[in-house]
């Protein structure tokens, strides 16, 4: 009982953050209902992807009523994340597939995530007073053939979507605004908007496939949903950068426990790596 309450407060940081930051935060949905609810990860990763996808869908209300989402740009990424999405889901689902696997790819996401939020909340660019600060960030669109690149991208990032879990949010929103030449603003409000199709597509994948717990994914919502209120509210009053750079080390250490929780495999696969080895020197000595 005592780990659920701390769970379900957990799962109001997760809102909280995301109403602070405007992303990020759900990734966190993960590694709470793994370690502290103790739910089997792959269970967990579709419960996520629900938890992730109903957030989300809240966060583009206010996006949606400031004109902030391109509908025909979330549709057009948004079908290549989703075919992503439940091709990723459905290999997560082959035996092939361990849960240890899936657990090591996505710290090695978080980790990934946790630099690129470090490196954005560090720069610090010259501009004209009519300059966007942070579309500032990322560089001029380059390639010829931005739609298709996009495209591409979609499907990479579904698939990760499927396989763990995350919405990709920090990958999403530099290929809208770099291939879908979206304003930075924009680009939030549709990114959230994928996020939620691509939620949707990787949980129908999983659907049938693994044994989930529906009231604990509705309270869990409840609870974060509670957190995005309070984290919109507060939001006017916080330096969102400094967040920013705090949460990304606490991402990072997050990453590492899960990590330290799998050492065991990297140990096991570094003793199977000698058996060969101990098996042919066994061999020789009968031989002889």
């Amino acid at each position: 009982m005592a780990l659920q309450v701390v769970g379900y407060f957990l799962a109001s940081c997760i809102g909280l953050s995301l109403g602070l930051l405007g992303g990020g935060g759900s990734v966190l949905a993960l590694p709470i209902l793994v370690y502290v609810m103790q739910v089997p990860p792959k269970a967990a990763i579709a419960m996520t992807l629900v938890i992730v996808g109903a957030v989300s869908l809240i966060g583009v209300i206010p996006h949606w009523r400031r004109g902030n989402v391109n509908l025909p740009k979330a549709l057009i990424f948004g079908s290549a994340t989703m075919v992503g999405a439940f091709g990723g889901a459905k290999l997560a689902t082959l035996p092939l597939v361990t849960e240890t696997f899936q657990l090591i790819l996505f710290a090695v996401l978080m980790l990934v995530a946790a630099i690129f939020m470090i490196r954005k909340a560090q720069q610090r660019p010259q501009l004209s007073s009519t300059e966007d600060p942070d579309l500032a960030t990322y560089p001029a669109p380059i390639c010829k053939y931005c739609w298709l690149w996009l495209l591409t991208e979609g499907i990479a990032i579904g698939v990760l979507t499927g396989l763990v879990g995350v919405g990709g949010g920090f990958a999403i929103v530099p290929a809208l605004v770099l291939l879908g030449k979206l304003p930075m603003k924009e680009a939030i409000g549709t990114s959230l908007l994928i996020i939620a199709f691509n939620s949707v597509a990787g949980f129908l994948g999983y659907f049938g496939q693994v044994s989930l717990d529906y009231h604990l994914m509705v309270s869990f919502t409840f609870f974060a949903a509670l957190g995005i209120l309070l984290g919109s509210h507060l939001s006017s009053f916080v330096d969102a950068k400094n967040l920013q750079k705090g949460f990304a080390y606490f991402l990072m250490a997050i990453s590492a426990f899960i990590l330290f929780q799998q050492r065991d495999t990297f140990r096991s696969s570094k003793a199977n790596s000698y058996l060969p080895e101990i098996s042919s020197q066994v061999l020789l000595q009968k031989a002889q």
